[in-house]
């Protein structure tokens, strides 16, 4: 799960704003990038040998930590990228 790295209680206000954008940007990237996954292939079930009923019930799970991994890792820009427009446009609301 996507979180964020300091404590939101010791945080001012325009940090605990900026945090929070940056936390909605991570998510965003980590659900674009489980569906990118998905149309891959990735998470599908297998003709022989597969877990059958099973894996094909849990493999979006599977798929979507995959997703959030890839994103805690640095994903590929997407997040930081929104994260700076959302911050740009929250700033213009002020």
């Amino acid at each position: 799960m996507i979180t964020p790295s300091l404590s939101l209680s010791s945080q001012s206000p325009v940090d605990h704003r900026d945090t929070s954008l940056r936390v909605a940007a991570q998510k965003l990237e980590a659900a674009f990038l489980a569906e990118m996954l998905k149309s891959a292939g990735l998470g599908e079930s297998r003709d022989s040998f597969g877990g059958g009923a099973g894996e094909d019930q849990f493999s979006s799970f599977l798929v979507q930590a995959q997703a959030e991994k890839m994103v805690e890792a640095g994903g590929i820009g997407l997040a930081e990228a929104l994260f700076e427009s959302l911050k740009e446009r929250s700033n213009e609301d002020e």
